[in-house]
């Protein structure tokens, strides 16, 4: 006999079976059936990264043979090659740029097999710049060990000293050289084509662009090659300058920093500070005052000249005439009107008159802040005193005759 407490539980037992025989007559899923599921899910996000990782050691795997077999594959002659080819390292010259001259000259096969060769060589970021003889079709593991070979290098190092004039560099080096001094002369004509930039020749003074060469030809110690023409050389410098100037951010510097003038006028202003200075240490001295006599009325001045006797002697050599010493120049010659170089023209003269090194660049570019106007050499030694007054220049003067300096103290 059933108890009537006992009818819940059957009742309840019945409709749960009844509830399962109705899943499976209607396909619902079983919990064994949703348990395979799980199963079947988790297989296949194993096999999912067990697929990634296989691509990753496979690209690894091909990676690390695609670098391997770069170096089989990169095209290279073997050997020490053969003949005689003459090449030039430039300053700054890298890895790259020496594979390209190399590569250009015959020497090796490829860039890419220098620079490999280049990178692997520890010294060979010690190359210098300058000419070598090295041979055709080497191997370019050979080519760097005899561009590391002092016996390759072929020294023919030229000095142009600090502060020479186009026309004084150009006897130099057709001495030197043993070509014809003309040649020069033709090639300076075109200083755009030697590579000095137009916008060099600009101007804030409202004189007229004078594309002269004078004051690009930088002052240094020149390599050149065995057969370099007249135009070769001078591109050489010219280069050499852009470099320096480049390095020492002497544009840029100019015009934010002397915002009177171009970098070509401040150009100028270091061709005057070259001529004048007795030291390396009053380069920018001489420059300071430079600026002052263009650009600050002085009464004592009476214009806004320069007043160097250089400039006129520079306006010789433009004629063909040899320069004077500051006490055989005439007062016809120093001051006349038709001479744009005269010591009483208003402004800058129209170039440079030589070529400035790097310490008087910098003076231009960054000058001391003072307001001299005089200048005076009052020893033998070169010590230059500078002043802003009339009455201790004449002191100054009155020192320089008692030191056997001058022989005139007249101010």
């Amino acid at each position: 006999m059933i108890d009537e407490l006992d009818l819940p539980f059957y009742d309840n037992s019945g409709e749960i079976e009844e509830r399962r025989r109705h899943r499976r007559r209607h396909g619902a899923p079983s919990s064994r059936k949703k348990k395979k599921k799980k199963k079947r899910g988790r297989s296949g996000l194993a096999l999912f990264l067990t697929f990634v990782m296989l691509a990753c050691l496979g690209g690894g795997i091909f990676f690390a043979y695609d670098k391997l077999s770069e170096k089989f594959t990169t095209p290279d002659y073997s050997g020490e090659g053969a003949g005689e080819v003459t090449i030039v390292i430039k300053p700054g010259d890298l890895g790259l740029d020496m594979a390209q001259t190399l590569k250009d000259a015959g020497v090796v096969k490829s860039e890419k097999a220098f620079v490999l060769a280049w990178e692997s060589n520890q010294q060979a970021q010690s190359i210098q710049p300058g000419t070598y003889k090295l041979r055709k079709e080497m191997s370019a593991a050979a080519a760097i060990l005899l561009l590391l070979d002092p016996k390759s290098r072929l020294v023919n190092g030229i000095t142009v000293p600090e502060g020479l004039s186009s026309f004084k560099i150009f006897k130099l080096l057709a001495e030197k050289l043993k070509l014809p001094e003309a040649d020069f002369k033709t090639a300076a004509a075109d200083p755009i084509k030697l590579g000095v930039p137009d916008w060099w020749f600009k101007r804030k003074d409202g004189k007229p662009e004078s594309r002269s060469i004078e004051g690009f030809l930088f002052p240094d110690t020149y390599e050149f090659p065995e057969k370099v023409t007249a135009e070769g050389a001078l591109k050489m410098m010219v280069e050499r300058f852009i470099k320096v100037t480049t390095d020492m951010k002497f544009v840029s510097r100019v015009e934010t920093e002397r915002k009177l003038v171009t970098p070509y006028e401040a150009l100028i202003v270091a061709s005057l500070a070259q001529a004048e200075a007795g030291k390396a240490e009053d380069l920018p001295k001489v420059a300071r005052v430079a600026y002052n006599r263009i650009f600050k009325d002085y009464p004592e001045l009476g214009c806004n000249c320069l007043q160097f006797d250089v400039t006129v002697n520079y306006s010789r050599e433009l004629r063909g005439l040899d320069p004077k010493p500051s006490s055989g120049l005439t007062q016809r010659e120093l001051t006349d009107p038709k001479d744009p170089y005269n010591r009483n023209v208003d402004g800058l003269v129209p170039t440079p008159i030589n070529n400035p090194g790097k310490q008087a660049l910098e003076g231009a570019m960054a000058p001391p802040e003072a307001n001299w106007i005089f200048f005076v050499a009052v020893d033998k030694n070169g010590t230059t005193n500078f002043s802003d007054t009339g009455a201790q220049f004449c002191r100054d003067k009155k020192l320089a005759v008692q030191n056997g300096v001058l022989t005139d103290d007249s101010c």
